[in-house]
């Protein structure tokens, strides 16, 4: 697989003049339609990963075994670069460390270590809260010592800009761009306001999540310096209504020949490569 190549068009983007928003995956199947469809990037959330591979909810239950293998998956099935959110690093900065090499290995172009306190601990109550300034730090340095391939994007996520105030995320968002990290990945921004006062304190690009509605104008994200903006995960929902409503047809007693929005044979053929494993059949075999 062609990781180097694809971690340089991540790269071209990052450092380019524009901002564009990823398409969001769960799967090879998703990651192909992604491709198809236009988008230049794949993006990878945890939050995905929880559904796609557990049917659980985003409670730091799944595994970095279990993400670094769904996201090898999605690598092979596209050309695209996928940038994943490795949410903590699965533990401490040794951890982190050890969450860097399996996901290089996996193929991404980029990966986020964030710095929230996660799993939640007993007594939070279910209010997120930020692990310490320092201990973040560390968790970025040792993510950037960890890679192999320098063109691997590590990006240092944080929540403060809504868990402690824009404030916090400047001096976050500074200390992490002082490390080395080569992408800022900012979440909880709650409006125009706070994204130019963090952006005016650092030159790193910005990838920006849970963007509000009129926040999501990229000639003016791309003037802050933003290069990435997510749009959410909401395809998955609408994939998931889909499903529901046609098996839930199947079990009501509507014949397969009668259901409605079935993709067509040549599309499903297409999306699945089949004329290549036509062709590798006809010679090997």
């Amino acid at each position: 697989m062609r990781w180097s190549e694809r971690r340089t068009n991540f790269r071209a983007i990052l450092n380019g003049e524009r901002c564009i928003h990823p398409g969001s995956v769960a799967d090879p199947m998703t990651a192909r339609i992604t491709q198809e469809v236009g988008f230049e990037v794949c993006i990878f959330a945890g939050s995905v990963a929880s559904m796609s591979v557990l049917a659980a909810p985003d409670l730091i239950v799944l595994t970095l075994s279990e993400f670094a293998d769904q996201t090898r998956r999605i690598c092979r099935a596209t050309e695209l670069p996928l940038l994943v959110d490795a949410d903590h690093g699965y533990g401490n900065a040794l951890s982190v460390r050890r969450t860097v090499e399996e996901l290089e290995m996996a193929g991404v172009a980029g990966l986020s270590i964030e710095d929230t306190n996660l799993p939640a601990p007993h007594g939070s109550g279910g209010r997120a809260r930020l692990i310490s300034l320092e201990e973040g730090v560390g968790k970025m340095k040792a993510a950037l010592d960890a890679r192999y391939d320098p063109d691997l994007v590590i990006a240092g996520r944080t929540s403060a800009p809504g868990i402690e105030g824009v404030e916090e995320a400047v001096k976050r968002a500074t200390a992490y761009e002082a490390a080395g990290v080569d992408a800022l990945f900012l979440v909880g921004v709650k409006n125009r306001e706070e994204l130019a006062a963090v952006a005016a304190e650092v030159s790193t690009p910005i990838i920006l999540g849970s963007a509000s509605r009129e926040m999501m104008d990229c000639e003016w994200l791309a003037s802050l310096g933003v290069r990435i903006c997510l749009q959410g995960h909401k395809v998955h929902a609408a994939a998931m209504a889909a499903f529901l409503r046609t098996q839930q047809a199947l079990a009501d007693g509507t014949h397969p020949d009668d259901l409605d929005g079935i993709a067509p044979s040549d599309t499903m053929k297409r999306l699945m490569r089949a004329d290549n494993y036509d062709r590798w059949s006809a010679s090997y075999l």
